[in-house]
């Protein structure tokens, strides 16, 4: 049974449960706040307005997560990659995202590299790349 605490994030649901899938056995607990660690670092190398670069702790980072669930409703997210390194330490997921900018309906897609380390069973650090001009320019659209 889904935890009536996320459901101000089922907006963001596939990408939540994509992680969930590429981590596996390697942390514990049902759905994405539930294996991050309550002092996860979430490191994001791009810039975008409103989101800062760094995000420190669990539950600053579920209200960030809370204002793109009001932005942004994810359809899908796929083409998962998986690579474990330091006996699963450390996972390097690639995959993609697709979804609808609530605000203006234009369609958005893009791409994700992310590297996270786990430590005591739940993420304990993410840092996240993706394709900037895709989010710009879906940003800075008006209507498709």
């Amino acid at each position: 049974m889904p935890n009536p605490n996320y459901a101000a994030y089922k907006a963001a649901d596939p990408y939540f449960k994509l992680v969930r899938e590429a981590l596996g056995d390697l942390v514990e607990g049902e759905h994405f706040f539930d294996i991050v660690a309550d002092d996860v670092v979430y490191e994001v190398l791009y810039d975008i307005p409103g989101w800062p670069r760094v995000i420190p702790g669990r539950a600053d980072l579920m209200a960030r997560f809370k204002g793109y669930c009001e932005s942004i409703e994810l359809q899908s997210a796929d083409r998962l990659i998986t690579h474990t390194t330091d006996n699963g330490s450390v996972v390097v997921i690639e995959y993609e995202i697709h979804g609808t900018i609530l605000a203006t309906s234009v369609k958005y897609d893009n791409r994700f590299c992310s590297i996270i380390r786990i430590e005591n069973r739940q993420i304990a650090h993410w840092r996240d790349y993706m394709d900037s001009l895709a989010a710009w320019n879906v940003l800075t659209a008006h209507t498709r």
